[in-house]
């Protein structure tokens, strides 16, 4: 009887223990643990080899001759990068409503800075953080630093926001001074931005509530500021043969600066297996540094022109995301945009049976997890630019443009004039195939077209500025 007793007793502990150990050894598990935390950075004005990591293996001229980015390479190093990403447009507002809501700037009737935005509704829109509180309420979403959407960010579903913040909020000034450098403690709000950030972060961590994180730095767009510590550094460094500017390199290097510091709290929170990093620009560099000054190449060399233009200096950016399930170190070459990131961070969040109406981007979450893919769907074969207006800065022509798969078509708007490039072996769009494949030439202009008259495009006229008056008072569309 002793024995049975010792025997059942032995029995009990041994299954007691086995159970206690089994419980602890299981990875921590919590009713968030399918939602995972976004922190999405986006650079102002950041060309496509505007830092020191090469975005195109196979294209050396893909990185800075000078400018430093160390954090950005650690963040390439262990995620994936685009080497054919694109904004939605070349300049900064029609570029980040794109992001915002997976629409091109077209459909939005969005083109370019400064319009009257009455005829969107904000409030009913879904945008990225609307999104992710239908898939899981627990979200909370907030965005710091420059804003520049005709809406408070309370009406996408913001949290927490900076508010309706523009250039100006991040010290700059619309003349001359500002491709003059100027030194000082908190450049374009770079680490007050970030501290804000960190907050938001350290506040939901302890919570354990999902996040959504946009930090939309005010750098590198002028006004030139830095650092004195940074800017002293790069002045003693060789500068390149075509990043020329100590003032801006420094600038740049103070926005990784403050990458750093998201990076280094992610790991001091213990978050990083279930958050994902991106990091991308709004569009490409201004074509040089300082303006008016003649140069032989632009700033964004290999790539043709810069901001304010629908050709690849203004359009291609860099784009890394890295993030748990994504393998380290991988280049991808499949053409995305700016309306791509809400459904991928969709996709991203958790299953949903969320249905995207309207809208141009496609998920790219396969190609995160598996690089051999090379399938974006969307509801329209092709990734549109719009830029129906004569900005008086860059090719002063209203134009158009269309990529697909490894071509790409450019149509002026003012005469017709057609231009068809193979962006793959041609990146620096210097020959025109529109003559010699007339075939694609017609396909791409005929997609573009059709898809302007889908969704309403704004149609240029002669002294239509876009300035101001709402679209119904304007009456030009497709």
């Amino acid at each position: 009887m002793l024995k049975n007793i010792i025997l059942i007793s032995f029995l009990l502990i041994t299954t007691f223990l086995y159970q206690i150990n089994e419980y602890y050894s299981q990875p921590f598990s919590t009713p968030n643990s399918n939602s995972p935390n976004f922190i999405f950075l986006l650079a102002d004005d950041q060309g496509w080899n505007g830092t020191s990591v090469q975005m195109m293996s196979s294209e050396p001229l893909s990185k800075s001759d000078y400018h430093y980015t160390p954090n950005l390479e650690v963040l390439s190093n262990s995620g994936i990068r685009f080497s054919n990403a694109y904004a939605s447009a070349p300049v900064c507002a029609p570029s980040r409503y794109s992001i915002q809501f997976g629409k091109s700037p077209a459909r939005l009737s969005l083109i370019r800075v400064g319009m009257n935005t009455n005829h969107i509704n904000h409030e009913e829109i879904m945008s990225i953080p609307k999104v992710l509180k239908q898939i899981n309420s627990n979200y909370i979403a907030a965005h710091f630093g420059k804003w520049g959407i005709g809406s408070n960010p309370k009406s996408l579903g913001y949290d927490f926001s900076d508010g309706t913040t523009k250039n100006k909020d991040g010290g700059f000034t619309n003349n001359n001074t500002q491709w003059t450098h100027v030194s000082v403690e908190d450049p374009k709000k770079i680490f007050s931005v970030t501290e804000r950030a960190i907050h938001f972060m350290e506040d939901n961590a302890i919570k354990n509530k999902p996040f959504y994180l946009q930090i939309s730095h005010y750098a590198v767009h002028a006004s030139i500021q830095s650092t004195a510590e940074t800017y002293l550094k790069q002045k003693e460094k060789e500068i390149g043969a075509q990043h020329i500017n100590p003032g801006f390199a420094a600038m740049t290097e103070n926005l990784d600066e403050g990458l750093g510091l998201i990076l280094e709290k992610i790991k001091q929170l213990g978050i990083e297996n279930n958050t994902y990093v991106i990091y991308m620009s709004d569009n490409g560099s201004v074509p040089n540094i300082p303006a008016g000054k003649k140069y032989t190449k632009s700033y964004n060399y290999p790539l043709k022109r810069g901001k304010w233009d629908a050709l690849e200096g203004g359009l291609r950016v860099p784009l890394i995301i890295a993030g748990p399930g994504i393998d380290s170190g991988i280049e991808s070459t499949v053409p995305v945009s700016g309306s791509d990131i809400l459904p991928t961070i969709k996709d991203l969040a958790g299953k949903s049976k969320l249905k995207l109406n309207e809208i141009d981007g496609g998920s790219f979450k396969s190609i995160l997890f598996d690089n051999s893919k090379t399938i974006i769907e969307r509801d329209v074969d092709g990734i549109f630019f719009h830029v129906p207006y004569k900005n008086g800065i860059a090719l002063k022509r209203p134009h158009s443009a269309v990529r697909k798969g490894d071509f790409k078509l450019v149509k002026f708007q003012d005469n017709g004039e057609l231009f068809l490039y193979n962006i793959t072996t041609d990146k620096e769009e210097n020959e025109n195939l529109a003559f010699n494949n007339p075939m694609k030439t017609n396909e791409l202009e005929k997609l573009l077209m059709n898809y302007l008259k889908k969704v309403h495009a704004p149609k240029w006229a002669e002294g239509i500025t876009w300035k101001k008056l709402p679209l119904s008072e304007i009456n030009s569309s497709y």
